[in-house]
C-alpha cells in the first residue's frame, strides 16, 4: 500500500469541507452510518475551533480524498474520530492506522494528554489497528432502537415547545445540572446551543418542555433523520431535574417524545446510552428498545514530542 500524503489542516476552508463532507457522504451510505459524531460534525462545517485539527488523506491516482481524521481539544482529553473511503478499504487496516498514527502525532507535538478514538460499528480490524497505535477498548455507546407507534395510553403531560429567543438559558442551565457528569452534554455553552438550533434538522415543536410552577423540571428534544429510509425519529436528549430523579417523571418524558415522533408519521425510534448506565437501560429496555450496534471509544495516554 503506498505511503498516504495527508494534510494537516488547523483551518478548514470551504473546499476543505465539501472535500471532507463528499467522503463522509459515501461512508455514511455504505456504513448506514455517520463516522463523524454530531459535536466533530459541527465543528467541522464550521470551519473548527481553537483545538481543532482535520488530517485530509489522499493517495497518488485518487482525485478524491481517501481519509480523513478530526482531533479536538476537550477540557480533559482529547477526541479522534477518522474515516476510510468505502473504496480503499481492503481488510489490512493499513490507511487506518497510517491516518491514526499522524493524528497521534499531532497530539504529541501539542503537548500530549488522554486521548480518546470513537469508532461507530467496531470491527475486530478496529480493536486491531487502535492496538497497533497504542490504544485499548475504553467507554461504549449503544444505540437502541424500536418500533412506533407506543401501545397502550398514557396519561398526556402538560408539555410545550421549546421558544426561540426565549428558553436557551433556563434549558442549559437544567442540562448542565442533570449531565454534570457527562463528557459530552455536560458543560453545554449558549455558543454550543446556538449550532444545534442552525442546523436544518433543528424544530422547536419536537422540542419539548415540561414545567412546574413557572420552572423548567424536565425536557425530551427529539431529531428526525430524514437523511434515512425511511426517516427515522431519534430521542435527542432526555433529561429532569435533579430533584425529579427517582419519581418516574424521565420515563413519561421518553414517552412523551416516542408519541410526538409517532403522530409525524414516523415507524422507528432510536436513541443512544452508555453501556454503563444501566438504570438508564433498563427504563429503555421496560420501554421495549433493543439494541442496534455498539459504537466504541478507545483510549490511551501519548506524552509530549520531546524537542529535538
Amino acid at each position: 500500500m503506498a505511503r498516504l500524503d495527508i494534510q494537516v489542516k488547523r483551518r478548514m476552508g470551504e473546499q476543505d469541507i465539501a472535500t471532507v463532507s463528499d467522503l463522509i457522504a459515501a461512508a455514511t451510505t455504505a456504513d448506514e452510518h455517520r463516522p463523524l459524531g454530531e459535536h466533530k460534525w459541527l465543528d467541522l462545517v464550521h470551519g473548527g475551533r481553537k483545538g481543532m485539527v482535520g488530517l485530509v488523506a489522499r493517495e497518488p491516482g485518487h482525485a478524491h480524498a481517501v481519509g480523513y481524521a478530526q482531533i479536538s481539544k476537550g477540557s480533559s482529553s482529547w477526541g479522534i474520530e477518522l474515516v476510510i473511503h468505502p473504496h480503499h478499504r481492503d481488510g489490512s487496516m493499513g490507511m487506518h492506522r497510517q491516518l491514526l498514527a499522524a493524528a497521534l502525532d499531532e497530539i504529541a507535538v501539542a503537548g500530549g494528554g488522554h486521548v480518546h478514538l470513537w469508532l461507530p460499528k467496531p470491527t475486530e480490524q478496529d480493536d486491531a489497528a487502535a492496538v497497533a497505535c497504542g490504544l485499548s477498548p475504553g467507554r461504549e455507546l449503544l444505540q437502541l432502537r424500536r418500533p412506533l407507534p407506543l401501545a397502550g395510553r398514557r396519561e398526556p403531560l402538560n408539555l410545550r415547545a421549546f421558544e426561540v429567543g426565549k428558553d436557551e438559558q433556563d434549558w442549559l442551565e437544567l442540562n448542565n445540572a442533570a449531565f454534570a457528569w457527562h463528557p459530552e452534554q455536560g458543560g453545554w455553552d449558549i455558543d454550543t446551543f446556538r449550532a444545534r438550533e442552525a442546523e436544518e434538522w433543528f424544530d422547536p415543536a419536537g422540542f419539548l418542555l415540561w414545567e412546574k410552577e413557572e420552572r423548567l423540571i424536565g425536557f425530551c428534544w427529539t431529531k428526525v433523520h430524514t437523511e434515512s429510509e425511511p426517516a427515522l425519529g431519534e430521542i435527542y436528549v432526555v433529561a429532569v431535574d435533579p430533584s425529579q430523579q427517582g419519581t418516574g417523571a424521565g420515563r413519561r418524558l421518553v414517552e412523551a417524545g416516542l408519541d410526538y415522533l409517532a403522530k409525524k408519521g414516523l415507524t422507528e425510534a432510536m436513541l443512544y446510552v452508555d453501556a454503563d448506565n444501566h438504570r438508564a437501560r433498563r427504563l429503555y429496555a421496560d420501554l421495549g428498545f433493543v439494541l442496534d450496534h455498539i459504537d466504541r471509544a478507545y483510549v490511551g495516554d501519548v506524552p509530549p514530542q520531546t524537542p529535538l
